[in-house]
């Protein structure tokens, strides 16, 4: 895809595009997640070539300072459904909570959880 294709696509001219590619302007997550759904990729896709272990090293600062949380944190994906990170259901959802009628909506809900098969319950 060419970069004045992906920037039609995202709202940005070419020259925007650019500059994300050459590191001039920092991509924030909002803009990562929107090139991610227009090259239909996951956004991990991004991070592919990274050291190894850079994901469980603090990021430090100045006097040794550490950023972030200061717990490990658990990745998002860890012991959730696949099914709950895939382009799909982000799009089914949305356009679930663009129906702006409430009985409509939750007509639409009851019809899809009649559909699907009865799930086992939590085990707690």
């Amino acid at each position: 895809m060419s970069q004045e294709r992906l920037g039609d696509a995202l709202g940005l001219t070419f020259q925007q595009v650019q500059k994300y590619e050459r590191g001039v302007n920092r991509v924030g997550a909002s803009r990562l997640f929107d090139i991610s759904r227009v090259l239909d990729v996951p956004i991990s896709f991004f991070f592919e070539d990274m050291p190894e272990g850079m994901d469980a090293t603090p990021i430090s600062g100045p006097r040794g300072r550490s950023y972030g949380f200061a717990e490990a944190q658990e990745p998002f994906s860890n012991g959730v459904d696949d099914n709950l990170t895939k382009r799909e259901t982000l799009e089914l959802v949305r356009a679930y909570y663009r129906i702006t009628d409430p009985s409509v909506r939750k007509r639409v809900f009851d019809l899809m959880k009649s559909l699907a098969p009865a799930e086992a319950p939590f085990e707690t």
